[in-house]
């Protein structure tokens, strides 16, 4: 059950003058600095901060829209916007005060920890949280509870990479930089399409390739992706090989002698071990299991060694999901780490391992210690000097020293009973989370969920007993770390909307006071105000923990625990992070040479090739080549993989709401080689059945050419507020023994045609909205869904406006009055605002009849049932401006399986282009695609709204007139006449790759 707002009076704040505040973005992990457009009480606008040393003024599709997802109508159709309590998930909401939730919550809380113990409760936090929430959360429960059964969605991106680093180099810390992108001479890009998931750092590739050509950059990726695109040599490497490939890379080094022996002698240790366990890999042998040419194998390695030149010419690696999200996501990480050790390609200009970190956040998480296995400022929670260290620090007697449950276990441990509490802020994981039957459960037996949020409408959402306003982007105030260890300050540009309950006592009333008892608070001070009251019921006698006044003091207690780490950022504050964004370490003292009051972070670590190990050498990890932990078999033959969207993020909790950003890919779908779509008797939009050994979902395919056989993709995006099931009902728990970052990038499934005898009837409904009512409009078709074992509703945009779409598939009519599960055509009807009356003449006889704006068709021979609705008040820039005509606003179609599949997508593309229907009306109500109505084509350009036969058409026409014309010259004049590509510049890769196949 998705929270209902129910109806708010609001407080009135007098706007200010229009200024602009600086802060970053709260996306990947690129770390982009903003400026945000307000009058002090409203967003109006963002743009890239031209300033911030991450994104020098760019912003990526879903940077750049920013703006329109803090809008006051998303506000009161999708915030929490006050605490609210139920006692069971299936029953109303309560609206409550704060005091009232944190006490109840509190009492809760201590009540469980006095009857099962401190780890019958459990936190899961968020990369997206900011450095000082996660600070004041950890403090909380590792400190005051006494539980170290705190985790994070961090464990789902980057914590093989944490791993990988500790092990290899002794410390969680990526030595490269963002300038090492032009500074290299060969990039190895692996398991990354950086492309869509940090487009803003892909701007940067496309520079350093265009000011310097003779760049190698290298791709290894089972799909061919956007990013591969700009490749010198793409590897299409067979799904889990990885750490094979790296293997067979290093025995060709030491076999061509391209090692750096001097450095592998004098800064490293363990060499001998790793090379006689690669000794008897043959590079043949290598190649065929990896699934690419061995020249091409040979030519990696050369060019990854940086020979060519005579002299070593730098090579720096990115990867993100493809090497973590593994069940050896730690050996692939220390492998690829072995070949930059090996040839001495770290700690140089252009040169290193460089993880891209998934959340905008993740890095700070990790400073201060936001996973169960770690302690604030890179403590090892092994370690007894460092947990006293840290009890020390917070004023407890000691630190449990057993790491906690991390995200996979936690939640079976809820399953199973053993946990007893959730708390869960700022993330989602009825969607992220793999194997979702075991999410679900754990969630429905936990006898308390807590959930800070800022978005009622998250899958979570549905399983929580109590929900807390948290505030969001544009609204908070703290720091983040990126990917390349720099500190930025996310500002407060607004302050959060205050908005009552009607039926609050206080709501004619209202004072200053009253607002701030129910408006959203900011996270680190709801962990504070819940930390205070268990002290006082847990431990009274101990000294004050959680005396914050501001975030700048949470930040300074956490500044205060780095002196002496390897983050030591002791020589930095607020103040130093007003002037710009810093990397650490910055200890204090050692900004020499600097102005008075200005400081300087380190660019680049180990640049003395003295490593965070204790005797400061770097250590060359052994490990066997493992394979996939879940084989594809006769039964499951094909290795499902999933990854991002290029203008959505994560759970779509926030991009979701934006209409536009589901241009470039407008629903869920599976993508295939094509030879598999037709070896299973598929086409383009069919629907199939996807089985994993932990659920089955009905899916649309899409052919796919960047596919190998065998091989299926999905983007993880898509939850069960946008398709039923979710995707990750079938992902693969099974995680990495060091990292426990589960195996989220390879599952085994089987795929099969869904027969017309299995779902034999479609429905697709539409309905174009206002802003006032486009998201309670979703909610409620959302809520439709669940009677239906194929459904998807999105959101889809146009000249017209934008709307809401509903597809579905069932085993029987819906316009069947025996077949209407719960009455579901007649909520269908009143959400589109369709009249119920036309429902008992359903498949009855052939017949029109009509309404008001409104008329309906049903066909019984052939099982076919239509409604539309429409505007008569529409005006069209094509005609006078006096003249008006009718314009379709919503229609509802239900049909057999075998019912043209183009009728849905005409009859959507008529609304979107508020096309005029009088002509077309009859062919309208029976589904006939009308004369000169141009058949969808999928948006390339989401900036500029360029579709893809646009593009097509302009190549045709450049090629045309000169043939001559070269693929640099073919993109330019895209860029002249069509304007795609000339906004955030997210579009540029797939422009290319049109260009390349015309």
């Amino acid at each position: 059950m998705t929270p209902t707002m129910t109806p708010m009076v609001t407080s009135t704040l007098a706007p200010a003058a229009t200024h602009t505040t600086r802060s970053t973005c709260p996306y990947c992990g690129v770390g982009c600095g903003v400026l945000i457009e307000h009058d002090g009480t409203h967003i109006s606008g963002v743009r890239g901060d031209p300033e911030h040393p991450a994104n020098y003024g760019r912003l990526c599709s879903k940077g750049a829209s920013l703006h329109q997802t803090a809008t006051v109508e998303i506000h009161r159709q999708t915030r929490v916007l006050h605490p609210q309590w139920r006692s069971h998930t299936s029953g109303p909401w309560q609206a409550l005060g704060w005091n009232a939730a944190l006490d109840m919550a509190a009492q809760r809380i201590a009540s469980t920890v006095q009857q099962h113990g401190p780890d019958s409760v459990g936190f899961y936090l968020s990369g997206q949280l900011l450095t000082e929430d996660y600070y004041v959360f950890n403090k909380l429960a590792k400190g005051l509870l006494q539980t170290n059964n705190l985790d994070t969605n961090s464990r789902l991106c980057m914590s093989s990479a944490v791993a990988g680093y500790k092990k290899s180099l002794g410390a969680d810390a990526p030595p490269p930089c963002y300038d090492d992108i032009a500074l290299a001479q060969c990039l190895f890009i692996t398991g990354s399409n950086t492309a869509f998931a940090h487009p803003i750092l892909f701007r940067r590739i496309e520079d350093a390739k265009r000011a310097n050509p003779a760049m190698k950059i290298i791709v290894c990726d089972p799909r061919r992706t956007d990013t591969a695109e700009l490749a010198d040599l793409y590897l299409p490497l067979l799904p889990g090989t990885d750490v094979l490939l790296y293997q067979g890379m290093l025995r060709i080094m030491l076999d061509e002698g391209w090692l750096d022996t001097d450095f592998i002698a004098q800064h490293t240790e363990g060499f001998d071990a790793l090379q006689q366990s690669v000794a008897d890999l043959e590079p043949a042998t290598v190649a065929a299991a990896c699934g690419i040419g061995l020249d091409d194998l040979l030519q990696a390695t050369r060019w990854f060694a940086g020979v060519d030149s005579g002299s070593r010419s730098p090579t720096l690696s990115l990867y993100c999901m493809g090497l973590n999200q593994s069940s050896h996501g730690t050996d692939k990480n220390t492998a690829l780490i072995n070949l930059h050790l090996a040839c001495g390609q770290i700690g140089i200009p252009g040169a290193g391992p460089f993880s891209l970190t998934g959340q905008p956040n993740a890095m700070g998480g990790r400073e201060v210690g936001g996973l169960s296995n770690l302690l604030s400022a890179h403590r090892d929670m092994a370690n007894p000097e460092h947990r006293a260290e840290v009890a020390a620090l917070w004023g407890v007697p000691n630190v449990p020293s057993q790491p906690g449950l991390s995200a996979i276990d936690m939640f079976q441990a809820a399953a199973d009973g053993q946990i007893k509490v959730l708390w869960i802020a700022c993330t989602n994981p009825a969607q992220s989370l793999p194997d979702q039957k075991l999410v679900q459960a754990a969630l429905q037996r936990c006898e308390l969920v807590v959930l800070q949020e800022a978005f009622a409408t998250t899958a979570t959402a549905r399983y929580a007993h109590l929900l807390l306003p948290a505030t969001t982007w544009g609204e908070k105030d703290g720091t983040v770390t990126n990917s390349e260890r720099r500190i930025s300050r996310v500002r407060t540009a607004v302050p959060p909307p205050v908005l009552l309950p009607a039926d609050a006592p206080e709501a004619l009333t209202a004072t200053a006071d009253t607002l701030a008892d129910y408006a959203p608070r900011h996270d680190w001070a709801i962990a504070a105000a819940l930390g205070q009251r268990l002290q006082a019921l847990l431990h009274p006698d101990w000294p004050t923990l959680f005396d914050y006044p501001s975030p700048e003091s949470v930040w300074n207690e956490h500044r205060a625990s780095t002196r002496g780490r390897d983050l030591d950022i002791t020589g930095l504050s607020y103040a130093a992070l007003e002037q710009a964004p810093q990397q650490w370490p910055c200890p204090a003292g050692e900004s020499t040479g600097l102005a008075q009051g200005q400081v300087q972070g380190t660019v680049r670590l180990y640049t003395d090739h003295r490593f965070a190990t204790p005797n400061g050498k770097a250590r060359f990890i052994t490990t066997p080549y493992l394979s996939v932990a879940e084989e594809t078999d006769a039964r499951y033959p094909i290795a499902l993989t999933t990854g991002r969207l290029r203008d959505q993020w994560h759970g779509m909790s926030r991009t979701g709401n934006v209409a536009r950003l589901y241009a470039h890919q407008t629903e869920p779908v599976l993508q295939l080689h094509p030879l598999e779509v037709e070896r299973l008797g598929l086409r383009d939009g069919a629907l199939a059945r996807v089985r994993s050994r932990r659920g089955e979902l009905v899916l649309p395919v899409l052919s796919s050419p960047d596919l190998g056989r065998n091989q299926a993709f999905v983007a993880m995006h898509w939850g069960i507020e946008c398709l039923n099931g979710g995707v990750n009902l079938l992902t693969n728990p099974r995680y990495c023994p060091d990292s426990k970052q589960p195996e989220l990038k390879h599952s085994a499934v089987a795929v099969s045609a869904v027969a017309p005898t299995e779902l034999p009837w479609q429905l697709s409904a539409m309905v174009l909205c206002g802003p006032d009512t486009l998201h309670t409009t979703r909610q409620a078709l959302q809520a439709c869904m669940q009677d239906l074992q194929y459904a998807s509703c999105v959101l889809a945009t146009g000249p017209a406006g934008d709307a809401v779409v509903l597809r579905a598939a069932h085993t029987t009519s819906p316009a069947s009055p025996t077949g209407s599960a719960n009455g579901l055509l007649e909520r269908l009807q009143s959400v589109l605002g369709l009249p119920h009356s036309a429902v008992g003449m359903a498949l009855a006889a052939s017949q029109e009849s009509s309404q008001a704006n409104t008329a309906s068709y049903s066909d019984a021979q052939r099982g076919l049932w239509r409604q539309i609705r429409w505007d008569t008040g529409t005006k069209h820039s094509a005609l006078s401006a006096t003249q008006t005509t009718p314009a379709l606003q919503a229609f509802l179609l239900v049909g057999p399986q075998a019912a043209p599949a183009s009728t849905h997508d005409w009859m959507a593309q008529l609304l979107l282009q508020a096309t005029p229907i009088g002509p077309l009306a009859a062919a309208l109500l029976r589904g006939v695609p009308g004369e000169n109505v141009a058949a969808p084509s999928p948006t390339v350009c989401s900036c500029e709204g360029v579709r893809q036969d646009a593009i097509e058409q302009a190549l045709t026409h450049m090629l045309h007139v000169a043939p001559a014309t070269s693929a640099e010259q073919q993109l330019q004049q895209l860029k002249d006449t069509l304007r795609c590509g000339t906004g955030c510049g997210s579009c540029v890769p797939q422009l290319q790759r049109l260009i390349r196949i015309h």
